[in-house]
């Protein structure tokens, strides 16, 4: 069961705001990419695509980090730590919603022939900031 986010993180996850993913490689080194995100309710979902490092790490060990600042406020952070509870190969349903989001357009612009998008879904378990 996820901890609930609080109405003032949720006003800003469901702004067009850039969040920095962090997974564990293999090695237990760090990898941090840059994603945009989707709030469902508690839940945060991104897509990535089939090849990535990120499904392939959280598939392996499903602990994540997101970090994140206001768009009007880019010295607050806010951290969500959890665990990806769903990767999923769901088409572009999910990536054509973010783009309606942070591009404003119909359908993602830069799909690419082959590619496999995967939807991640991530339980929080702590929020800072």
């Amino acid at each position: 069961m996820p901890i609930p986010i609080p109405d003032d993180v949720k006003a800003i996850l469901d702004e067009p705001v850039f969040v920095h993913v962090a997974t564990v490689n293999p090695d237990g080194s760090p990898q941090n990419s840059v994603v945009w995100i989707e709030r469902d309710g508690d839940l945060l979902r991104f897509s990535t695509a089939e090849g990535r490092v990120k499904p392939r790490n959280l598939r392996a060990d499903p602990r994540v980090s997101i970090s994140f600042s206001p768009l009007d406020d880019p010295y607050r952070n806010i951290t969500i730590s959890g665990r990806a509870v769903a990767i999923e190969n769901n088409g572009y349903d999910l990536i054509d919603t973010l783009a309606r989001k942070y591009r404003n357009v119909e359908k993602y612009e830069w799909a690419q022939p082959g590619e496999i998008r995967t939807d991640v879904t991530i339980v929080p378990e702590r929020i800072s900031g």
